[in-house]
């Protein structure tokens, strides 16, 4: 996490960078929390720093196993996922909008850049896969704008991995600032809009974008989607067909949570991150 723009800023301008507030560089720099995310009213959201700054887990690894091909990391914090990944041999690019989180990738080994995930990017329209993890669906507070960047950065028929909240259809939207324990009433920097999607609002608003559900697991607590970008040949009947089949299935059923070649090899990783479904009340 993460890759936000301000309130103000419509997607692919610049604006203010929320994630580069001095909070959220700290705790990346002492490589762990506590840290929140503060709605309006008070409510408290856990930012999960210690996972998030450790080196990729079991659960992580289960995700980097269906990656396919090239791989984009939007939102990718200190980079644990990145340097797995280019520990492993495989071509991949993480984007952050902090300073910090982009010099801790580079630190790890992986390649990184400054960049909002709605600015001009590399290779948009030839990666194979896309990761939106540790809440990232949240970012800009619009999932159908943010479904459709990812469809343009991907190839026809590319992957968006999505982490959604676990056991719970949430589809919200609400505007925050980043604070830390000393005063978690302060504010640091503007807020910024969010988003937290369970997995059934997930697949509504993917549907409607015409993305073909690939499957869904869970694994630690911790629940995604795999879904395939249009390939491009698809009508608007086809799509509104197989969006009502989706949703029909979506309702009964998921998919086998591991894929054959995912050996969980543990590498300690930060112990669990924003958590969502978690929320620490009005502080």
């Amino acid at each position: 996490m993460s890759t936000a723009h301000g309130t103000t800023t419509p997607p692919g301008m610049p604006g203010p960078r929320p994630w580069s507030a001095d909070p959220y560089s700290d705790a990346l720099v002492t490589g762990r929390g506590p840290l929140f995310l503060r709605r309006t009213d008070g409510w408290l959201l856990p930012l999960e720093v210690e996972r998030w700054c450790a080196q990729a887990d079991a659960v992580d690894l289960t995700v980097l196993a269906r990656c396919e091909g090239t791989v984009l990391d939007v939102g990718c914090g200190p980079g644990r996922l990145v340097a797995e990944l280019a520990a492993r041999g495989r071509p991949a690019l993480g984007i952050d909008v902090s300073e910090a989180a982009v010099a801790h990738t580079a630190r790890l080994g992986g390649q990184a850049l400054r960049r909002s995930v709605f600015e001009p990017l590399p290779g948009e329209g030839r990666w194979d896969t896309a990761l939106l993890l540790d809440g990232n669906v949240g970012i800009g507070g619009d999932p159908a704008a943010l479904l459709h960047r990812m469809a343009q950065l991907l190839t026809p028929r590319g992957l968006l991995i999505v982490e959604t909240l676990a056991d719970v259809d949430v589809d919200e939207r609400v505007s925050v600032h980043i604070v830390g324990v000393a005063d978690p009433r302060s504010t640091a920097g503007p807020a910024f809009p969010w988003a937290r999607l369970g997995t059934p609002a997930l697949l509504r608003h993917a549907a409607r974008a015409g993305w073909h559900r690939e499957g869904q697991w869970s694994a630690g607590g911790r629940s995604f989607v795999a879904l395939r970008n249009r390939d491009g040949r698809d009508g608007p009947d086809d799509r509104d067909d197989r969006d009502d089949r989706d949703d029909r299935n979506s309702r009964s059923t998921s998919s086998a949570a591991e894929p054959p070649n995912s050996t969980a090899v543990i590498n300690n990783q930060r112990a669990r991150k924003p958590s969502p479904e978690s929320p620490v009340a009005n502080r």
